[in-house]
């Protein structure tokens, strides 16, 4: 594992390098989405809408600010984020009526125009979702995906006629979730957050966290089940088929940039970054290898063999910039583009192609006619092995800790039993330096006569702990 400032010049030099942001924009916190970086984030959105299309939501895509007045309506909801939020105040010299704020969660903008689409059962479920940018004024030191005031954001929202619907799409969140995290290649710990640390306004709330290279937590993404909450709050009713009127139930799935903080954190190495295939910018790059005399012919091929690898769906880039090789491999590598081909004159008479895998580095002489049925079995075993490099090393830094002393010294996420008092959690937590992630989602067998780490009383439950981003 790297320490932490080891980490964070790691980590701010390959975005560097990679080019993936430019935090020089005169606003702290808030970066410029470079074209590399851009593409790789819209790519893990298309995944992502190919899921909410998949289970039926629909896209819609709201205003950026809220009336104060709307966002007051949710008392818990203004306490969880009244220190956060940006106000606009005047509009040119003229002092606003109503302050407006940039939202920081959309629930409060969209909430009051569910009470106008809601009406009726026929109209559940309703599921939405947006993809837009929200604001948090962030005072912590800020980095790059991880920590920012302008947040690339996805948001579903979803309406039900009772409990039980809305849980059966919390248990749909959970699947859409797994689904993604094997397309990004990226195991995650699901744990039902502690009282104290729940959403603004859930009755309860899902974490999803990622192990990163530091030993820490990154919470990537969170599913909230509100049940009535909100709708109480915003008069969002429908009529049942008795001609009852009743408040909706509400879930939502929320997922920021940290996502790709995450994808750079666990699978980079010191070369640069290592991109699951199915959101790399670009899967394969092919490299020509010149010879005097011959340029045309050998570019020529490699030129066809681009078209080729594009016509059967690959993302394939052809780096016909006048460097050596070798500062074209050194380019690539940072950018972890999942596969180099190198195609010169000798492979060209052999019709062969030499293929490169960035993440092991290994170097095989493929034949021409086969290329590109063994290119999509590659691309799949590097999914497969980056998923799967990730998981152990998930498992492997959990740290089961019977007392504080033990849970202070441990480097990794831990595992303890706990009473399932919230004071006694509160204090673990005090007393340790670290953050209760919570309980895990699958419950976990607790062993004879288990203790609560700190109050000795018989332990109610598994909880896992780590220190956060």
């Amino acid at each position: 594992m790297m320490n932490e400032e080891e980490f964070s010049n790691w980590y701010n030099d390959i975005i560097e390098r990679a080019n993936l942001s430019d935090k020089r924009y005169p606003i702290k916190g808030m970066n410029v989405w470079t074209p590399y970086g851009w593409k790789v984030m819209t790519n893990i959105d298309r995944h992502m809408r190919n899921e909410m299309e998949r289970t039926k939501h629909d896209e819609v895509c709201f205003p950026l600010l809220i009336p104060e007045d709307q966002f007051a309506k949710e008392a818990e909801h203004i306490k969880g984020f009244d220190e956060q939020v940006y106000w606009v105040t005047h509009a040119g010299k003229n002092q606003l009526d109503v302050r407006l704020l940039l939202r920081p969660t959309s629930e409060t903008a969209m909430y009051p125009m569910f009470s106008l689409w809601v009406r009726s059962h026929a109209d559940l479920p309703l599921k939405i979702f947006q993809i837009v940018n929200t604001f948090r004024y962030e005072t912590k030191q800020t980095r790059s995906f991880v920590r920012v005031r302008e947040i690339h954001f996805f948001e579903a929202h979803t309406c039900h006629a009772d409990f039980e619907d809305a849980e059966r799409q919390i248990k749909e969140d959970v699947e859409v979730m797994d689904r993604l995290s094997k397309k990004l290649c990226l195991p995650y710990l699901l744990s039902k957050r502690p009282n104290w640390d729940k959403f603004a306004g859930a009755v309860y709330t899902l974490g999803v966290d990622i192990f990163m290279p530091t030993g820490k937590a990154l919470q990537i993404a969170s599913i909230h089940q509100y049940k009535e909450n909100f709708s109480k709050a915003y008069n969002i009713k429908y009529e049942d088929e008795n001609g009852n009127h009743k408040d909706v139930h509400q879930t939502t799935y929320g997922m920021s940039e940290r996502v790709l903080g995450a994808v750079i954190g666990v699978h980079g190495d010191k070369k640069g970054l290592i991109m699951p295939p199915s959101i790399a910018p670009i899967q394969i790059v092919i490299i020509p290898v010149l010879a005097k005399g011959k340029n045309e012919e050998i570019l020529k091929k490699n030129r066809e063999l681009k078209e080729e690898l594009n016509n059967n769906g690959f993302r394939a880039f052809l780096d016909e910039r006048d460097i050596r090789p070798g500062s074209k491999y050194f380019d690539w590598e940072i950018k972890g583009v999942p596969i180099r081909i190198e195609l010169g004159p000798r492979d060209i008479e052999n019709k062969v192609a030499i293929v490169v895998r960035r993440d092991t580095g290994k170097k095989i002489e493929i034949k021409r006619e086969k290329l590109i049925d063994v290119l999509k079995k590659i691309m799949d075993d590097i999914s497969t092995e980056l998923y799967k490099k990730a998981e152990a090393q998930l498992k492997n830094n959990i740290l089961s800790c019977k007392t504080i002393d033990e849970i202070k010294s441990a480097e990794s996420f831990v595992k303890i039993d706990w009473c399932g008092n919230d004071d006694c959690g509160q204090r673990i937590c005090e007393e340790s330096g670290f953050t209760m992630l919570g309980t895990p989602v699958n419950s976990e067998k607790l062993d004879k006569q288990a203790k609560c780490v700190l109050c000795n009383k018989e332990a109610a439950t598994k909880a896992y702990m780590a220190r956060t981003y």
